[in-house]
């Protein structure tokens, strides 16, 4: 199995709507980050996306994704959610299930209410089958086994998620002794690291790296990254402050493999 990355950019996305930072203007790939988004390609070539955020659609064709079997939600912000129309080209012949916690599934009730009722033919809409899920009960999402991992982004509680050794854990600034007991044995770990400044909701950089501490994977990134700095200047930042640490800053397209 393998996760890749399909955004790694805070809500804003990088390059910022009508800013001309050096990082906005960078010519580096890797400092155009689209927002915070993950695919899970199982053994079998079933997929499951973590947020279908606004870039989904292009997310999507830039990774030739071809099948959608299962969705995992972090929380229901706009830049995790409001790409979910799009999905509805994998959803011709059958109802897609979609995985959060009980706070998530109201608000795309509320937010994506022509989905769930009756609607004249003509449009189109996608096929979701909303599925509640529990913090650390784990359970089976397009034949792979997934745990809720309970985490706080602010005072809203929210999903990070834990697929075999691997985790995810973006927008959040909060994380449970009990949800630390779930990523026991986590070797890859996604976390969220908004930038070096104090945020009332993310985790800045030194958060992000106490929390790596907590958990001791063999490696981490950090994820939902804004446009105070380059991956370079991030990469500059992470080895100067934890030297021989296996930490870098994510980036839109990376891969990393998934073990049992």
């Amino acid at each position: 199995m393998e996760i890749e990355l399909l955004g790694s950019g805070t809500s804003h996305g990088v390059p910022v709507i009508g800013c001309s930072c050096p990082v906005c203007a960078s010519k580096d790939q890797k400092d155009n980050r689209m927002r915070a988004s993950a695919l899970i390609r199982g053994n079998d070539g079933r997929t499951i996306l973590i947020d279908p955020g606004p870039e989904f659609r292009i997310q999507a064709l830039r990774t030739g994704l071809a099948r959608l079997d299962a969705i995992l939600a972090t929380h229901a912000h706009a830049d995790h959610v409001h790409g979910l129309d799009d999905v509805r080209i994998f959803s011709r012949d059958h109802d897609i299930p979609l995985y959060c916690n009980a706070v998530c599934l109201e608000d795309i009730k509320n937010r994506f209410d022509y989905i769930f009722k009756p609607t004249q033919e003509g449009g189109g809409k996608p096929r979701i089958a909303l599925k509640e899920a529990r913090g650390g009960e784990k359970f089976y999402a397009a034949g792979i086994e997934v745990t809720p991992i309970p985490v706080m982004h602010g005072q809203l509680p929210v999903f990070g998620w834990r697929i075999g050794d691997a985790a995810y854990l973006t927008d959040c600034n909060g994380i449970p002794d009990g949800s630390i007991e779930l990523l026991k044995g986590v070797k890859s770990l996604i976390i969220d690291g908004l930038r070096v400044r104090p945020h009332s909701t993310h985790f800045n950089f030194e958060g992000a790296l106490e929390q790596i501490q907590r958990i001791n994977p063999d490696k981490a990134w950090l994820t939902h990254l804004c446009h105070d700095f380059t991956h370079a200047e991030i990469q500059d930042w992470l080895r100067k402050r934890v030297p021989g640490k296996k930490i870098e800053p994510a980036f839109d397209g990376l891969c990393i493999s998934i073990g049992r």
